[in-house]
């Protein structure tokens, strides 16, 4: 087993700053090549202690101001413009970094892209469904419209 400091968030292992212990293939091969993670030594403790501030604060520190964020989400449909063909399948799919873009040019507040879940691909013109994990215990459904371009 190796442990690690996590640099960026993984889903189903941790969050930036976490010490987390994996198999060391799953290190070696996958994690600090990819630089989601570097190896844990005792003087990687301050830079723990950097990371977690970091991360703190990009965080949503108010409880009622995240709980406003996510009924803003939720009531309000997010217009997302894409190149498509002629029956509305779009040339490629729709990234979390174009969902972020079009909450922000929308008027409902900045997201970070990496808390941004796409259930599953889209590759289509019409209504979808995002999450976003505002908080640790807060998340919120975006509906999107994605129209073609003219």
């Amino acid at each position: 087993m190796a442990k690690l400091i996590l640099t960026n968030e993984v889903a189903g292992l941790g969050s930036a700053g976490d010490v987390v212990e994996v198999k060391n293939g799953f290190a070696r091969n996958y994690l600090i090549p990819q630089g989601f993670a570097v190896t844990w030594t005792r003087g990687g403790e301050k830079q723990v202690a950097s990371i977690r501030a970091a991360r703190a604060a990009r965080a949503i520190h108010d409880h009622e101001e995240a709980v406003a964020l996510k009924n803003s989400l939720e009531s309000n449909k997010v217009r997302l413009t894409v190149k498509a063909g002629a029956e509305g399948r779009l040339f490629g799919s729709v990234k979390t970094e174009a969902v972020a873009d079009a909450v922000k040019a929308a008027g409902l507040g900045e997201l970070d892209k990496r808390k941004i879940h796409i259930t599953s691909p889209i590759k289509s013109v019409g209504e979808h469904e995002a999450t976003v994990r505002l908080r640790d215990d807060l998340t919120a459904v975006i509906t999107l419209q994605v129209v073609a371009a003219k």
